[in-house]
């Protein structure tokens, strides 16, 4: 059971971001939300960005700071990925390791997240969102445990509020991942759903998270707990 404190991370197209606590079963007290009513930059009060090539020996480079990759306006916050030679600020000439081998890279994206500046145990998470479509392209809303830098994946934890993948345009997926023992291994639990029109409109994506279990939601449909 993870009863720890996580942050959010965003990588995909939003608008409205809004986190509840629980006060009493479904009665929830709204104590943190982004509405994206600006324009320019994600607000550096509530977001923080991830740089570089960072997991998964995606090709994709974040970016900080930079409008063409996160940039607010008309109400939303949109993140897009970008094909275009960017350097590298990691370069490491004589490097065989993925992150820092290459003196440029051939995407750019943007990942922002609450680490450091906002973090919750228990309530209900949600964030309205249009996901991208192409094959290729990997949007996922999650949250990672605060220890992250301490302790490292996959012993801090980690529950995917919604991850879709490109090439299976129908399919969202919730799920938590954790460790198992004190090596590297770790354990999944995680549902699909299934949707029409993940690109053409907004859609609710939520957990309501206890301390008994976790539900994942689609709009008002419970597809997993």
């Amino acid at each position: 059971m993870i009863q720890r404190t996580f942050f959010v991370l965003l990588l995909g197209c939003f608008n409205t971001v809004f986190f509840d606590a629980q006060a009493q079963l479904k009665q929830w007290t709204l104590i943190w939300s982004e509405e994206f009513n600006y324009k320019g930059l994600p607000d550096l009060e509530k977001w923080s960005y991830e740089l570089g090539h960072v997991r998964n020996q995606e090709q994709q480079y974040y970016t900080q700071n930079r409008l063409t990759n996160a940039q607010v306006k008309r109400g939303k916050l949109f993140i897009t990925g970008r094909k275009g030679k960017y350097p590298n600020a990691a370069f490491d000439p004589g490097s065989t390791n993925w992150r820092t081998s290459e003196p440029y890279a051939s995407y750019t994206s943007a990942s922002i997240s609450t680490q450091g500046l906002h973090a919750w145990t228990y309530g209900r998470i949600e964030v309205r969102a249009k996901l991208p479509k192409g094959k290729g392209l990997w949007p996922a809303i999650w949250m990672l445990g605060t220890d992250i830098d301490e302790v490292g994946w996959p012993f801090a934890g980690e529950i995917d509020i919604m991850e879709h993948v490109g090439k299976k345009p129908l399919e969202i997926h919730g799920t938590v991942h954790y460790p198992v023992g004190n090596e590297e291994e770790y354990l999944s639990n995680g549902g699909l759903h299934v949707q029409k029109g993940l690109a053409r409109k907004f859609n609710v994506y939520a957990i309501e998270w206890s301390a008994e279990k976790i539900d994942f939601y689609v709009n008002d449909d419970l597809y997993h707990s």
